[in-house]
């Protein structure tokens, strides 16, 4: 029987690939026979994940991925170097510690520009015909489960994240006849370059609060890249519009 959390040759689109859950991400399903487009921002931390992939027919494209009129152009172009794209993972995010009374339109503007429109921008492009695979694909986005929770001080980067979560849902039934799947993956904190930032932000006291609200630990990018890898693969061929939680437990608490 082949194994169904293979991927082999499958060509998936990683952005937010430079760095914590996007870049273990990559490297996993790189390691599991699948070919990477990885797109990031910073060209030197973009370069050391690409350096650590398995052999493949890997890209690499150095972009701001709100800049979205040049989206499609770097799609077509992987497109025509190494075949139509299997699998997308929406890895890119933004975070901000702020609350309410000093949060500004920008401030949201900001935070979905990335979490949200990005996204559903490269979701809308990758499933034209011309680039999709014939036979489907498999979308991931990162969402939070505070996108389900909230938390003071977060309510730009929990409504940004909601928003991926409802959105995912009607791009997920419209993409049906398409054979493309598309399913959220909702993390509590995972230790990530992202995390250290907020922790130096909030003080101790409210660091030992966090670790305290996630029972067995926070999660580390390889428990992200690994849900990542079932939801890409065949293992999760009857699951569509699904939030996948991944919290340590963090929501039994709340």
């Amino acid at each position: 029987m082949d194994n169904p959390f293979s991927l082999e040759n499958k060509n998936i689109l990683v952005t937010g690939g430079s760095s914590g859950i996007g870049r273990q991400c990559a490297i996993t399903m790189s390691n599991l026979g699948a070919n990477i487009i990885l797109l990031a921002r910073n060209e030197e931390k973009l370069e050391e994940t690409f350096s650590r992939l398995e052999s493949g027919k890997h890209l690499k494209y150095s972009q701001d991925i709100t800049e979205y009129d040049c989206i499609e152009a770097i799609i077509k172009d992987s497109v025509e170097r190494i075949g139509k794209i299997s699998g997308f993972v929406h890895s890119a995010g933004l975070d901000m510690v702020l609350p309410l009374k000093n949060m500004k339109p920008s401030h949201y503007e900001k935070l979905f520009n990335v979490n949200v429109i990005a996204g559903f921008e490269f979701a809308k492009i990758i499933s034209k015909k011309k680039y999709i695979h014939p036979g489907g694909g498999s979308f991931v986005l990162m969402a939070s489960i505070l996108a389900l929770l909230g938390q003071p001080g977060r309510i730009g980067y929990a409504s940004s994240k909601g928003a991926l979560i409802s959105g995912a849902k009607a791009i997920a039934q419209e993409l049906i006849p398409q054979k493309i799947r598309v399913n959220c993956i909702l993390p509590a904190m995972v230790e990530t370059e992202m995390s250290r930032e907020f922790f130096e932000i909030i003080g101790e006291e409210s660091k030992k609060s966090v670790l305290e609200a996630h029972p067995l630990g926070l999660g580390s990018p390889d428990d992200v890249a690994n849900a990542c890898v079932f939801l890409l693969s065949e293992a999760s061929k009857w699951m569509t519009g699904g939030n996948l939680i991944l919290d340590g437990g963090y929501s039994l608490r709340r």
